[in-house]
């Protein structure tokens, strides 16, 4: 019976610990973040985003690129206008981190009920 593999597991596959890194290297940035709390409200043109970030177009370009390569944005045009983007989070975008992240909080959880029954313990 093979052990389950945790994407913070040394030995989960790269595929895994790559799509975590890109994540959280698109997250770090705070126009990225934002942009992706926008996006959750409903799809949006990158003008608009820029707009009510208050970024000149190239920046907001540059961002919507960076969370187009992390995988947490997708682009599409509408049949109106082929010129227009309409950007949306992409589905399911967030799964590795987010089974990262329960993860990483169950070991922490498991880590200091350990601690805490070690020194609640009574001498014999």
């Amino acid at each position: 019976m093979g052990r389950r593999q945790r994407p913070h597991d040394p030995h989960a596959p790269v595929s895994i610990r790559r799509s975590i890194d890109r994540t959280f290297a698109a997250l770090a940035d705070p126009y990225r973040r934002r942009t992706i709390e926008l996006l959750g409200q409903r799809p949006r043109r990158a003008g608009e985003l820029a707009e009510t970030l208050k970024l000149p177009a190239p920046a907001m370009s540059r961002h919507l690129r960076a969370l187009k390569q992390s995988g947490l944005v997708e682009e599409t045009h509408p049949d109106f206008d082929a010129r227009v983007r309409i950007y949306a989070l992409k589905d399911g975008a967030m799964a590795d981190l987010k089974r990262w992240l329960a993860d990483t909080e169950r070991m922490w959880s498991d880590q200091l009920a350990a601690f805490k029954a070690h020194v609640e313990k009574k001498p014999k």
